[in-house]
């Protein structure tokens, strides 16, 4: 895929959630991995709510992504989707010849590398079957250890990163000790710092979706 006059391939992040704030949080993450070759650019939703806690939130963002995907397609290389669902991705691929990715898929692609078990942290229950689908989609089924979720309300969560954290590393130690996680995504594009905090403190690899989506979506680009 061609890139832009000044050599820097753009990359189009959507975040499905409509918090401003939580864009800014992910382009940041998404840039220190990228590096000077690429310029992140951040999309946010407006219909969806702040923090996608719901299948139906879920399903009802994918129309949008796709519509902030088709807006913007003539001024980007390439395109990754936000929300640990992937909402919209599907329909991204069947209608643009753009690269596009989506963090979820992204990150058990990454976690099940070299045959590894792997599980998923997160904080969002109410997504425990949707986050199910993903690996048999990808044909990882046999790979997936299943996921835990932190104690806390999950927006509660967010407005108290210390206790985000810690309600997380539970929720981590419980994948590894209780179900045998060879490695643990850390299962939300709003859980991007978390994630990055959380890694050095494991012994098995704790993955972040939003660098594992970046560095995917690099190799796609990248000619």
């Amino acid at each position: 895929m061609g890139q832009n006059s000044d050599r820097r391939a753009r990359i189009l992040l959507i975040n499905p959630n409509s918090l401003e704030a939580t864009t800014a949080m992910m382009v940041a993450i998404a840039t220190s991995v990228a590096g000077d070759g690429f310029d992140i650019k951040g999309a946010t939703a407006t219909r969806a709510p702040s923090m996608i806690v719901t299948p139906e939130a879920l399903d009802t963002a994918a129309p949008e992504v796709e519509e902030i995907a088709r807006a913007h397609q003539g001024a980007c290389n390439g395109i990754i989707v936000s929300a640990f669902g992937d909402p919209g991705l599907v329909g991204i691929r069947s209608a643009m010849k753009l690269p596009a990715v989506g963090i979820g898929e992204s990150a058990m692609l990454e976690a099940a590398e070299g045959g590894r078990r792997f599980g998923v942290a997160t904080t969002t229950p109410l997504l425990k079957a949707k986050i199910d689908a993903l690996p048999d989609a990808l044909g990882l089924r046999s790979r997936y250890t299943g996921t835990r979720f932190a104690d806390g309300d999950p927006q509660e969560l967010m407005r108290h990163p210390a206790r985000l954290r810690a309600a997380l590393a539970g929720a981590v130690e419980a994948c590894i000790a209780q179900d045998g996680a060879e490695a643990v995504i850390i299962g939300g594009g709003p859980l991007g710092e978390a994630a990055r905090e959380l890694q050095p403190t494991f012994t098995v690899p704790v993955i972040a979706p939003i660098p594992s989506a970046v560095r995917r979506i690099m190799r796609l680009v990248t000619v």
